[in-house]
């Protein structure tokens, strides 16, 4: 069985256009929305994205929707915590693919 770990330099779910996240507003708090739609930058990418690096630049101080941690996930998308391997493996293949 594959274990999901984050891909150092991978970028993809820092992609963060609104159009391709339709449903934001079910799972962000209306401050969590604000927060999200100020970090969206040209082309849809993340201000805090560094494309020469391919990292964030605040990754230490990241906001909630920005980590894949157990209780995180199971409050925004309802995903049980021995869900949350799966869940994150098809999120980012879903993101690399797009």
């Amino acid at each position: 069985m594959a274990t999901w770990r984050c891909v150092k330099q991978c970028g993809a779910c820092c992609h963060l256009d609104p159009s391709e996240r339709p449903d934001l507003e079910t799972y962000l708090t209306p401050e969590e929305l604000v927060l999200y739609l100020s970090m969206v930058g040209e082309g849809g990418w993340c201000v805090n994205f560094d494309h020469t690096t391919r990292e964030c630049r605040i990754y230490p101080n990241r906001p909630r929707f920005c980590r894949v941690e157990p209780e995180v996930f199971e409050d925004m998308y309802g995903v049980e915590p021995a869900e949350l391997n799966d869940f994150a493996i098809d999120c980012c293949h879903e993101q690399i693919e797009g």
